[in-house]
This record gives C-alpha cells, sequence and structure tokens, in this order.
C-alpha cells in the first residue's frame, strides 16, 4: 500500500466523512495540512460531479474572486474552491449562494489554515457548513490495520489484548518516516529528509508569513526547532519566549500560528478538580512525527541508541495517533494530558461524552514496571467507577495485566486491534 500512496490511495475515514457531508449539508469544508491529500481526496469525490473547479493559489483566479465574489461563486451545480483561506471575502458570497439556493453539495471547500475555521466560519456560515479535518496518514491508513484502538478500549476496558510483532526499530523507522503521503513513498531517506526540509520552509515563509506580519522570520525558524526538541513535553510560553529573546505575547502569537497551520497541535491539561494541584499547562505535540524527528536531525538508527531521543518524539506520535482516531471513532472523546505540581502525570487522558475515562501512558521501553502506573493509578483512586482503564504502551510484544484495570500492552495496538 505504500508504494501506491502518491497514485491515489485515500485517507479511509476521511473519504466517507466528506461523500456523508455533502450528501445533506450545503457547504463542506477539508481543512488541514498541506500536502496531507486534499487535492487527491477532492478529485476523487468531485469526479463527474464539479462543474467548476477554482484554486486559488492560481494568481488570475485568486484576482477574479477578490474583484467579483458574488459573480465567482455563481454556479448552479457543485464548485470546488481549494485554497479558500486565500480570499475569505469569498465567504459571505458563498452565505448568499446557498441561502438562495439551500440545495445539499453547493459548494466543497478546501483550506490549509485552521484561522478559515476558527474565526471566518463561525460569523459567516453557521449552520451551513460542515468542517473535516484532514491529517497526514494515520498507521492505520497506511498499513491497511483497523485503526480502532480508541472505540475497542471504551468498548472492552480491561479486557483488551494484544500481541504484537513491531519491534523498537519498526516503531523509531515510523516516527522519522510520519505520515505525508510524499514522505511515506519516498523511501530513501535522504529523499525523504529534501522533502520534509522544504516542507517546513515552505510552510514558514509561505503559508505563516500570509497569516501575519512575520517581523523575525530566522527567530520562527529557530522556534519551530526548540519545539521539536519538547514534542511531547509540557509548552511553557515564557520559557520559549526567553530563549528566542522574545516577548512572551510575540511567542504565544507565533505558537497560535503554527497550529493554524497544522504543524503543532496543544494538548489541554484535563482536570475534574481532583485537586488543586494540578497544572493547567498544555503538552505540545508536532502533527506529523516526521518533520519533529527531520527538525532534529535524529534517523531511526540514532533512535534507538542508549542516548537517543525516541522517548519524547514517540509520546508526541502516539498523540497524534490518538488525536486522528478521535476524528472518526463512533465514541465521541476529548483528548487531554494531566500532570499535578507534585508531577504524577498521565501522558493522555481520553474522556467521553459520559464521563468515562481512559488513562494511556507511553514507554519507549520493552520493559514495563510496576513504578510506570503511578499516574493512572492516582487517577483509578480518584476517579473510581468512572475510570475505564489504565494502559502503558510500550514497545514491546505483549499485553501484560499489572492488577486492576491495569495493562500495558504493544504501541502497535493504536493501529492494529478494532474491526
Amino acid at each position: 500500500m505504500v508504494d501506491t500512496l502518491l497514485g491515489g490511495v485515500l485517507p479511509r475515514h476521511a473519504e466517507t466523512a466528506v461523500t456523508d457531508a455533502l450528501a445533506d449539508t450545503r457547504v463542506v469544508l477539508i481543512n488541514g495540512a498541506r500536502q496531507s491529500g486534499k487535492g487527491t481526496l477532492v478529485r476523487k469525490i468531485a469526479k463527474g460531479k464539479a462543474g467548476e473547479w477554482r484554486d486559488l493559489d492560481v494568481s488570475l483566479v485568486r484576482q477574479g474572486a477578490t474583484a467579483d465574489p458574488d459573480g465567482f461563486v455563481d454556479f448552479p451545480d457543485l464548485m470546488v474552491i481549494d485554497e479558500i483561506q486565500r480570499a475569505p471575502d469569498l465567504l459571505l458570497a458563498i452565505k448568499a449562494q446557498v441561502d438562495a439556493d439551500p440545495r445539499p453539495g453547493r459548494f466543497l471547500l478546501t483550506g490549509s489554515s485552521r484561522l478559515l475555521g476558527l474565526r471566518g466560519l463561525p460569523d459567516t456560515l453557521p449552520g451551513r457548513v460542515e468542517t473535516i479535518e484532514l491529517w497526514p496518514f494515520a498507521q492505520g491508513e497506511i498499513d491497511g490495520t483497523p485503526d480502532g484502538f480508541v472505540d475497542s478500549v471504551f468498548g472492552e476496558g480491561a479486557a483488551l489484548r494484544h500481541t504484537s510483532t513491531t519491534t523498537r526499530s519498526d516503531y523509531a523507522e515510523r516516527i522519522v518516516r510520519g505520515g505525508f503521503p510524499e514522505a511515506v513513498a519516498r523511501t530513501n531517506a535522504r529523499r525523504r529528509q529534501h522533502f520534509l526540509d522544504s516542507y517546513v520552509g515552505d510552510l514558514i515563509a509561505r503559508d505563516v508569513s500570509r497569516l501575519s506580519e512575520i517581523e523575525r522570520i530566522t527567530e520562527m525558524r529557530k522556534l519551530v526547532r526548540l519545539l521539536a526538541a519538547r514534542s511531547g513535553q509540557l509548552l511553557v510560553g515564557n520559557t520559549l519566549a526567553h530563549d528566542l529573546g522574545l516577548s512572551t505575547s510575540t511567542a504565544y502569537r507565533y505558537l497560535g500560528l503554527l497550529e493554524e497551520v497544522f504543524l503543532i497541535k496543544r494538548i489541554p491539561a484535563w482536570s475534574r478538580n481532583l485537586s488543586n494541584r494540578v497544572t493547567a499547562t498544555p503538552k505540545i505535540a508536532f502533527v506529523d512525527s516526521g518533520v519533529a524527528a527531520n527538525l532534529l536531525g535524529a534517523d531511526a538508527r540514532g533512535l534507538v541508541r542508549p542516548d537517543g531521543a525516541i522517548g519524547p518524539l514517540l509520546e508526541g506520535f502516539v498523540l497524534m495517533e490518538l488525536a486522528r482516531q478521535l476524528t472518526w471513532s463512533e465514541e465521541r472523546v476529548e483528548l487531554f494530558h494531566y500532570r499535578t505540581k507534585d508531577k504524577v502525570e498521565v501522558d493522555a487522558v481520553l474522556e467521553n461524552r459520559q464521563g468515562r475515562v481512559v488513562g494511556v501512558e507511553v514507554k519507549a521501553s520493552s520493559t514495563v514496571r510496576p513504578e510506570d502506573f503511578r499516574g493512572l493509578r492516582h487517577l483509578a483512586d480518584r476517579l473510581g467507577d468512572d475510570f475505564v482503564v489504565g494502559i502503558v504502551l510500550h514497545t514491546g510484544t505483549q499485553t501484560i495485566p499489572f492488577g486492576d484495570r491495569m495493562r500495558a500492552m504493544p504501541v502497535s495496538s493504536l493501529w492494529e486491534v478494532g474491526g
């Protein structure tokens, strides 16, 4: 399957979601990182349906949209508009069109900036648009495996079991590969590094600069490298600002921009007022582990050495695999992390709408010890029956019980369990 990614293999969950949305929603927006497959997805879905395809990255097309927004979108059938954030004034014109003709499936939009979803659409198209986020490929989409961990763990709890053949070296390979279709298809490591270098460089010079006037591009590039070194760790803005020689407000503005273009994701802290010593500081994860590893100059062989950086990168990798699954799981779940001022922590906290909680710890070792469950037991003691199970994901091969509602499981359970 890896060899055919660039030939049209699509994120299977997103394809279904977009098709369903077009059937009953007037405007569908596919929002996500550049190079994540939005164009391939839209071309397949819109084949035979779209009478008009407008790419706003093309200067002439963009000028037409700006000069006459109403005329630009005046079309009776499905219109595809690529990179809609390049001409946000079109949104008011689209609103007028779909209010006059409320048939479903009028517009299929793509965007490479969360800025559009968070600031433009709520004021412009409430009740008229469905937004679907498209991430780089999940591991199960690359391998053709179920990607059903979230639903399975809430359904089966401590009864969930899995045996893996994936080795620690395999996990390192997956981390440095990441999930961008172009990077996955490049089996030559040096060629993949060239792609990832260009991706980050172009993102900063092109998309980030378009979203906001960046006074200090050099500091933005340095910030990206600092964040890669902190993947899976707490995001302390004051410390970053000091390291960069920026004001705290500027550092936070830059962080917001990087999140808006889908380079990073902030994982919020979880609390149910279990303790007044719970920290509110979010964690940072790179949307694509391959980008983070490349920024650090890490290769698969180096990651598995005794002094390798596999631990933090593996945690960020796991957090993003979980985040992807939440976009298609039947169970409606939110992702958090948990940490107290006494440094009791849980890497990932999954909470469903009924308040039931699954705790996940990530260990880069194939050996799991009882003390690795410290944070999970802390949560279990305080949540009682609301605590479903605590799982330590490790790089070994077996599921091992560690007491009541506590299990050690292979990391590959994330994409190999479920149905």
